[in-house]
């Protein structure tokens, strides 16, 4: 990510106001693949990413002449991304992908207390809503998810077939994106660097 000082990023907002294209690829070259980086790490979806961080950009470009930006240019399109990536959520609740559920601590950083604390609230929830899962269905989750196994190795160790591993997982998965939907897009939210 780049180090900006202040009276850089309001030299580069100055030059943007006077439609300068350079200084708007400068911008563009220094920010975009962090920007990419850090919504990819949550979202997990290469051409939403890449449309929330052009239409940063874009709208960056569109207001130049009114761009008025209190912090640092870095901490500004780190906030915009953030809040499209929230907006991802929030549209697309109900097709939370299954693999947002998988290295959420990997992918999370503590930033500041409220990522941490949310992230804690999500742990818990999590494994309680894994607890209220059928007796089968619960089993087959924790065996996929905690150990790793793969849905032949389950389905031998149980003595069930592939598809019904399938099934559990399909289940599980489902019941928890209904139960913590929400939850989980606030912790990746809170999790983005500013």
């Amino acid at each position: 990510m780049a180090n900006s000082s202040l009276e850089d990023d309001k030299l580069l907002v100055s030059q943007l106001k006077q439609d300068d294209g350079h200084a708007f690829n400068k911008m563009f070259n220094t920010y975009w693949q962090p920007l990419f980086t850090s919504a990819f790490n949550l979202l997990k979806d290469k051409k939403i990413c890449e449309e929330i961080v052009q239409d940063v950009f874009i709208g960056i470009w569109k207001n130049r002449k009114n761009l008025e930006i209190k912090v640092s240019l870095e901490n500004y399109l780190f906030s915009s991304v953030r809040y499209q990536v929230f907006n991802q959520f929030r549209k697309n609740r109900k097709n939370l992908r299954p693999e947002l559920f998988e290295n959420l601590e990997q992918r999370c950083t503590y930033e500041n207390p409220e990522s941490e604390i949310l992230y804690k609230e999500l742990a818990q929830k999590v494994d309680a809503v894994v607890e209220e899962l059928p007796k089968k269905c619960r089993a087959v989750y924790k065996m996929s998810r905690d150990e790793q196994l793969s849905h032949k190795e389950i389905s031998s160790r149980l003595n069930i077939s592939p598809k019904t591993v399938e099934n559990h997982i399909t289940k599980a998965l489902f019941v928890l994106r209904t139960s913590i939907g929400g939850l989980l897009g606030l912790v990746f939210i809170s999790a983005l660097p500013f």
